[in-house]
């Protein structure tokens, strides 16, 4: 006869402890200060904390927009991140070797920042002192999810962590787990894939003019070429390559790469000084067939990956875990089941409009700015001079860069759940 499994109950099961995952774990907690019969929570993470093989982790940033600021406000985390949060004060949009230019400034639209640049690791240290500290979340870590059944009343899910079996059973999971997701594997959800043949070279600089809170996003005929402010007058570069051209610069030394860097980019920012270490990442679009099955919400790059042109992915995810923690909470104030199928229905047509317009949004981008055919870049640059000449254009495209376009959950409003 099998041994029996060791069981833990819990209401609420994340699978995923990176930034997304976790930061859905911290805004359950902080609902959890306001209602009288706290969730109980579990998060799964398969990387051990404080690891550099931690894939969130690593050298990378993460701009946060200005709707995710307000978001991360609302959850109650934004003054413990806004010490590490470089301002990005205006966006400059240009395209390489031609005349068309569009800036959009804090200034035009009325907000104390446009958005804000964090180093992953920063952001994660974070999220992981509130989790830590928390006494309604389990952490499991590191933790390998071997299996999963939901029914009505329930979903349950086998790990494999310190060295044993256990069970986990809960009213709803959320898979946080990344575009390889374990769980959208075991659900049969199916997956759409669209390779960019690209890769994104990133790396950190520092330029020899200050970067006054700027945010260059340059076109190439590569792809696009973006600069994000840092603290300390460093700038975080992605460069949008073939995956030859980026093997090329990674393995040049630091002043062969830098003179290519110049050249791509120009001496907007003076003379590159240093240049950190570069890690190389393919790029695509991916969407899973379904952000919902039964007890089981998906999130973050479980649910849809994009291309960084424009930064959107991490706030895409944030508006995730904004809506599923408003339908949770209205949920729980009303007694009925936070993980029934028909509200996790509804999180999955809320989110479809939104996911679908970032999509449509970067997606063209890409398209449109990663080409060198002439009549097309001609095109472009009355594209860019049409937007910095018309408001009503430039506040919509400003919009969707902030994370304020459609329909705004409560956090992204400024209120509490």
């Amino acid at each position: 006869m099998p041994k029996a499994l060791e069981e833990n109950h819990f209401d609420i099961v994340i699978i995923g402890g990176g930034l997304a995952g976790a930061s859905l774990a911290c805004t359950l907690s902080g609902i959890n200060k306001e209602i009288s019969a706290p969730f109980k929570i579990a998060v799964v993470e398969a990387y051990t904390q404080n690891t550099d093989s931690h894939p969130s982790y690593d050298d990378r940033t993460v701009a946060i927009s200005y709707g995710s600021r307000t978001i991360f406000d609302s959850m109650g985390l934004w003054s413990s991140l806004a010490s590490h949060a470089e301002s990005i004060d205006t966006i400059h949009i240009s395209d390489r070797g031609h005349f068309g230019v569009t800036r959009l400034t804090k200034e035009q639209e009325d907000v104390e920042a446009l958005g804000y640049v964090l180093e992953n690791r920063r952001l994660g240290q974070q999220l992981y002192e509130t989790i830590n500290s928390s006494s309604c979340i389990t952490l499991f870590c590191p933790a390998e999810l071997i299996s999963l059944q939901q029914d009505d009343k329930q979903v349950s899910v086998e790990i494999m962590a310190d060295g044993k079996e256990q069970r986990l059973n809960g009213q709803l999971l959320v898979a946080a787990d990344g575009n390889n997701s374990q769980v959208v594997k075991l659900l049969n959800i199916g997956s759409s894939r669209k390779s960019y043949e690209q890769v994104a070279l990133i790396t950190n600089v520092t330029p020899g003019k200050r970067h006054n809170n700027v945010a260059y996003e340059r076109f190439t005929d590569s792809g696009p070429l973006a600069f994000l402010p840092m603290q300390d007058n460093r700038c975080s570069v992605v460069w949008t390559l073939t995956p030859d051209q980026a093997e090329s610069l990674h393995a040049l030394d630091e002043e062969s790469f830098l003179a290519q860097l110049q050249e791509r980019f120009g001496f907007r920012l003076g003379q590159f000084k240093k240049v950190g270490s570069r890690h190389i990442y393919p790029l695509f679009l991916q969407s899973a067939t379904q952000m919902a099955q039964g007890r089981i919400a998906i999130i973050g790059n479980a649910a849809h990956s994009v291309h960084p042109v424009a930064g959107q992915g991490f706030n895409l995810a944030l508006r995730d875990i904004s809506l599923l923690s408003e339908l949770i909470a209205d949920a729980h104030r009303t007694g009925a089941d936070i993980g029934q199928s028909a509200m996790l229905q509804r999180y999955a047509q809320l989110r479809e409009d939104d996911v679908n317009r970032v999509y449509r949004f970067t997606d063209a981008l890409v398209k449109t700015f990663s080409n060198a055919i002439a009549p097309l870049a001609h095109f472009r640059s009355l594209s860019l001079l049409l937007v910095d000449l018309v408001p009503d254009i430039k506040h919509q495209l400003a919009n969707q860069s902030m994370g304020l376009s459609g329909r705004l959950t409560r956090l992204a409003r400024g209120l509490r759940l």
